[in-house]
């Protein structure tokens, strides 16, 4: 769009380039592009020198996109989100303390209380047994070596071929969906060895025999009850980034959380917590953790389940699986090793335990696969992205559209 001469009504608040950016959170450059994409209209300030924009113009943009483009030391964008708060190593889900909603209320609430704002004592996932029928002979018709994703996965789209109102996006559809997709998820993963299953209770009492063969009992069952509950979101990491995407072209929600699994399948997010297993599996084995740091430093890699980019201290939900793990006696070698490996490094980087450590607590001591912990995540995280979605199914559709800054040869260029 091509600037209009200014009209020289002074009664017309008019903002300048700059402080348009402010307004909008996003930098000089940006704002040119809204006028190009005709989501902003410009005017030539008066002898030529600049643009200025209409004050309530920029304000309602700023309200209509919720896009924010943070100073140079950061780099995402950001989203305005009534879910999940993270500062001074806390967080919190609609306010209220993170660690205090899992510590007092199980998985199934807390989904409720993301989702709606309420709580609902004793509330109840289930599956459709059509629905849960179809995603068990999807996930049954996989390579016995697919992994918990793929199953996932596949369970998902299953599910999804199931419902013909999956395109339905209206609060009470999109809600009744989640309701009865998270259980199915669970019901779909195969059972572990000849471990019973478990048709009713809790979501994590169902999930607990598609992670081990070992009875579950009550203080290790709070355990991945409370890690269910302190995993369903975490403001924007990388998968919920992309269900957000998905819902911004108003994609149903089965297809939401299809683009969180795919996430996923990267080893940098979620599955985190295999390598931290492994390690600990180890370092049991050896009995120390010492000279298994040491092998990770002398080969060049990182030593798994330290540290995070949100927390100058210990992860909080680390900090609060490790206190329910000191009940689950079966837990107390790795829970030693964990220890073992957080004071062997504090000795040179101090690094803390973040959950994936907390999270290969419970799967060694409790005879899980590497994979159980992002067995976890990903069914935990299914909330969360539901969570997004309804959010985002309120914003203008594809609002999320970064532009890319082209660095390849200027035109023209000969036909090759």
């Amino acid at each position: 769009m091509t600037d209009q001469p200014e009209p020289g009504r002074p009664d017309a608040p008019r903002l300048t380039t700059r402080e348009a950016a402010e307004l909008l959170g996003v930098k000089p450059e940006t704002v040119y592009a809204y006028v190009s994409r005709g989501q902003l209209s410009s005017v030539r300030a008066a002898g030529g020198r600049g643009s200025t924009f209409d004050a309530g113009e920029v304000r309602a943009l700023a309200r209509r996109s919720g896009r924010r483009e943070p100073s140079p030391a950061g780099g995402d964008l950001v989203f305005r989100t009534g879910i999940t708060l993270i500062e001074e190593d806390r967080y919190y889900f609609r306010g209220v303390d993170a660690t205090e909603l899992a510590r007092n209320h199980g998985y199934e609430e807390v989904a409720e209380w993301l989702w709606t704002g309420e709580l609902r004592p004793g509330v109840r996932f289930e599956a459709p047994p059509e629905t849960l029928a179809a995603a068990r002979r999807a996930v049954g018709a996989l390579p016995a070596h697919s992994g918990s994703t793929d199953r996932l996965r596949v369970a998902v789209t299953a599910a999804a071929a199931t419902d013909p109102l999956r395109f339905d996006l209206s609060r009470e559809a999109v809600l009744s969906g989640a309701r009865s997709l998270i259980p199915t998820l669970v019901g779909a993963l195969p059972v572990v060895g000849g471990a019973p299953e478990a048709e009713e209770g809790s979501l994590a009492r169902q999930l607990w025999p598609r992670l081990t063969a070992r009875p579950a009992d009550a203080p290790a069952l709070a355990v991945l009850d409370t890690a269910l509950v302190l995993l369903i979101d975490h403001d924007l990491a990388a998968s919920t980034l992309a269900a957000r995407v998905a819902a911004s072209a108003h994609a149903h929600p089965y297809a939401v959380v299809s683009a969180g699994l795919g996430v996923l399948e990267g080893p940098l997010h979620g599955a985190a917590s295999g390598p931290a297993h492994r390690m600990l599996q180890e370092a049991v084995d050896r009995g120390s953790a010492v000279p298994v740091v040491a092998d990770h430093l002398r080969t060049g890699r990182r030593v798994p389940g330290l540290g995070h980019r949100l927390y100058r201290g210990e992860d909080p939900r680390a900090r609060t699986l490790f206190a329910l793990l000191e009940d689950v006696p079966q837990a107390a070698g790795a829970l030693a090793a964990a220890r073992e490996v957080v004071a062997t490094t504090a000795r040179h980087a101090p690094l803390h335990a973040n959950i994936d450590l907390a999270l290969a607590v419970l799967s060694v001591g409790c005879g899980m696969a590497a994979e159980a912990g992002e067995t976890v995540f990903a069914v935990s995280r299914t909330a969360g992205w539901i969570a997004h979605a309804l959010e985002e199914y309120g914003e203008r559709p594809l609002r999320i559209r970064p532009s890319g800054q082209y660095t390849g040869p200027r035109p023209p260029q000969p036909t090759p």
